[in-house]
């Protein structure tokens, strides 16, 4: 499992969102996109990860880009998750089956835990990884320098 690389393309996959859509990759040439991975759903940096997001969703979209949460757990668990949370307009995807399939690709899935780590990885309009970054687990991810990095 080796970590991707700034250069590196992006694998593409298919998962699907917490209101069961079908989310591709692919889909999103053209804009930049962040992946980012949190271990689980209903806890509490996770939470915080994810209300960041919904909570710079308008300043994604006026930059041009997508942000998408991702995590091992089920569709049913991300949507009464994302409800939980107010989460309207930023996709949760749920890496379950295979599970931690994608994380794996990304080489971001802790074989012992069974869960990702806590990790950015932003790619351009190209699909291409601008940046990888990964957090301690009780770390909450600082989302201001995400956008100044989509921003540059």
């Amino acid at each position: 499992m080796t970590l991707v690389n700034p250069g590196d393309q992006a694998p593409d996959f298919v998962l699907n969102d917490q209101n069961g859509k079908e989310i591709r990759l692919s889909d999103y040439r053209g804009k930049k996109v962040l992946l980012s991975f949190h271990p689980l759903a209903w806890t509490k940096v996770c939470a915080e990860q994810m209300k960041s997001l919904e909570e710079n969703s308008q300043e994604f979209e006026r930059i041009h880009a997508v942000a998408c949460g991702l995590s091992v757990d089920s569709v049913p668990c991300k949507k009464a998750w994302a409800d939980h949370l107010g989460i309207k307009n930023i996709q949760i995807l749920s890496d379950f089956w295979p599970h931690g399939g994608v994380s794996a690709k990304y080489g971001l899935f802790r074989e012992k835990d069974g869960v990702s780590e806590r990790a950015n990885v932003v790619l351009d309009e190209d699909q291409k990884v601008l940046t990888v970054k990964v957090y301690p687990l009780s770390q909450l991810p600082d989302i201001s320098e995400i956008l100044e990095i989509m921003q540059g």
